[in-house]
């Protein structure tokens, strides 16, 4: 620590000095928590940062004075050398008259609050932030949830947390803090703020990739941007991490009950302090919050925000913008992301792939049968006079369109190919991405469970109106792995090895993602009655192959037993003669056509 960095830490006492709090998961520009807040922070305002945030989250609040409350004294040496002014020692640090324009606790009041100092409580941290708020000023808290779709999900209990940060455990039976976002509202009204905007955040209320606004969660609970968004989210979010269920399928579900908000991870929630007449307060943010910011794709897109227009929800992309390096011996670059391509109108309409899942469920081949011939219908109206296609609609697959009434629409556009693509290989790679879903995830569907993958492909391709043979299958798989292939940045192994694994998905195999006890159960269910059925296979081919040996044993006992009586030996005796003047016949006719043959040769020669 340098005399400079010295000069901007301020220790009033209660400082932790063997402690850190900064996250170990960091997204990129500090992800939509940090795009949430640059919006919400005017320009030229002062900020209290209270409790541990992604460094980043400095660089984007760049246009206005930032001061760090901590509770750590590594941590405020990190944030210092940042050029970041610091308070360490929680929040009792805090000056008695200082205020500021906006105070920002997205890491939550927990992290707030040493265990070297006074302890205020929950209610206590609330109202000495509260205090150090202007008047019209912004407070943006966090809340996690203790029955969100995380703690559903976690293979250990939030009751038996053994981890060095948890000191104190908080759930549903501490009635000192809030568990949801009316009892936070309660709270903060009774501390003199106006609550106003509310955030639900998955996957991970500590770093989520996805925030949406309450409101229109619980409102558009069909809504395919919502859809695709959780499903996204907490797919990618959670790996290969051992789970109790899919933490995606629960989301989405809770999503069509309307119970997206109540189950989210976490929330964050702005309020407002009433502004008085008599003091000049900063201006709040000119611009309208979104409904919608997510951090997907590579890393240079930034957080796309959806916002809500006079003509519906639009696409807008926040922060900076730039194509990310190729890794180093990456192959041809076979699709890419173009984020200048979210300019437009968000589509409406439901998911595909939900329309789909739920015909299957129900067994409604009619309703399949539309909704694929609608589809395929689709795609061969935008390919080209040679039956090829290219941008986003080659890349649009069923997680990615939505469809309204009979019209369909590619839900994110930026995702594109960089070459054009045969049509049917178009669609064949989209279905077979449906049916490897369909079948390693355990839905039930109309079809024979002995189809494998590629048979449930072509199945799907009939019913599409198309005729999908087994190559054309081959080559979908191929483009799938060269898609994945460029999207994640592998080399030329790395999409060799991806195709090995594409083409030895079997129905029998856990779905990709998180491994999840329900779906690896069912996994092995599916394997126990393939085992079944092989046995039984194996149990009839015996009994046949015994049967037929049995068979031959009783024709060979047979034909011993005639060769032994009298009567097949006087026939034996009588049909010898015949047979031997017969061959002697046959002996004399081909010596005697030998003769002829040597005779006419010679009178030729004559």
């Amino acid at each position: 620590m340098t005399t400079e960095t010295a000069a901007r830490i301020a220790l009033p006492g209660g400082e932790m000095l063997a402690w850190s709090d900064l996250p170990e998961e960091r997204l990129p520009d500090g992800g939509p928590v940090a795009a949430l807040t640059a919006r919400v922070v005017p320009a030229g305002a002062r900020v209290l940062l209270a409790g541990p945030h992604d460094p980043a989250l400095l660089t984007r609040l760049a246009h206005a004075e930032v001061t760090c409350l901590l509770r750590s004294h590594p941590d405020g040496v990190a944030l210092a050398e940042r050029g970041a002014r610091v308070v360490v020692g929680g929040p009792s640090g805090l000056p008695a008259g200082e205020t500021f324009d906006v105070v920002v606790a997205a890491a939550g009041l927990d992290a707030v609050e040493s265990v070297e100092g006074p302890r205020l409580g929950w209610d206590g941290v609330l109202d000495r932030l509260a205090r150090a708020l202007r008047p019209g000023g912004t407070l943006l808290v966090r809340l996690d949830n203790p029955l969100g779709v995380h703690r559903l999900v976690a293979t250990a209990p939030w009751y038996a947390d053994r981890a060095d940060s948890a000191w104190t455990i908080g759930g549903v039976l501490d009635t000192d803090r809030p568990a949801n976002p009316e009892q936070l509202r309660a709270r903060l009204t009774g501390a003199g703020l106006r609550p106003t905007e509310c955030f639900a955040a998955y996957p991970d209320p500590t770093a989520p990739t996805a925030l949406v606004a309450v409101d229109e969660l619980d409102r558009r609970t069909t809504s395919g941007l919502l859809d695709a968004v959780l499903h996204g989210a907490c797919a990618d979010g959670t790996g290969t991490a051992i789970v109790l269920q899919d933490p995606a399928r629960l989301a989405v579900d809770a999503l069509h009950a309307g119970l997206g908000s109540a189950l989210a991870p976490g929330w964050l929630l702005l309020a407002r302090r009433p502004a008085d007449p008599d003091t000049e307060s900063v201006d709040p943010s000119p611009d309208a919050l979104p409904v919608a910011l997510v951090q997907t794709g590579p890393p240079g897109i930034g957080v796309i925000e959806v916002v809500d227009g006079p003509d519906g929800w639009r696409w807008r992309v926040g922060g900076r913008v730039s194509r990310p390096e190729p890794a180093p011996f990456a192959t041809r670059e076979v699709a890419y992301r173009d984020a200048g391509a979210l300019d437009g109108p968000v589509p409406e309409g439901r998911l595909l792939r939900t329309l789909l899942l739920d015909a299957c469920l129900r067994r409604d081949l009619d309703t399949l049968r539309r909704l694929l011939r609608g589809y395929a219908t689709w795609l061969a109206a935008d390919a080209d006079s040679h039956g090829r296609l290219g941008g986003a609609v080659a890349l649009a697959g069923t997680d990615n369109v939505v469809v309204a009434g009979e019209e369909h629409a590619v839900l994110d556009p930026s995702w594109r190919a960089a070459a054009p693509m045969d049509v049917d290989v178009v669609l064949a790679r989209s279905l077979w991405r449906f049916a490897a879903a369909l079948l390693t995830g355990g839905y039930a569907h109309p079809w024979p469970s002995t189809l494998d993958v590629a048979g449930l492909t072509v199945v799907l391709g009939g019913l599409a109106g198309r005729e999908l043979g087994r190559r054309t299958v081959d080559a979908a798989i191929e483009a799938e792995a060269a898609v994945s292939a460029a999207l994640r940045g592998l080399d030329a192994d790395g999409r060799v090895r991806l195709a090995t694994e594409l083409r030895a998905v079997e129905p029998t195999d856990p779905p990709a993602g998180p491994r999840s006890y329900q779906q690896l159960r069912e996994a092995w269910l599916r394997q126990r009655e393939e085992l079944t059925r092989l046995g039984a296979l194996l149990k009839w081919t015996e009994e046949l192959l015994t049967s037929r040996e049995r068979a031959l044993r009783r024709a060979d006992a047979t034909i011993n037993l005639l060769s032994g009586s009298l009567s097949y030996r006087v026939g034996r005796l009588a049909i010898t003669p015949a047979r031997l003047a017969k061959r002697g016949a046959r002996a004399a006719k081909r010596r005697a056509r030998e003769a002829l043959n040597q005779r006419g040769p010679r009178e030729e020669q004559q």
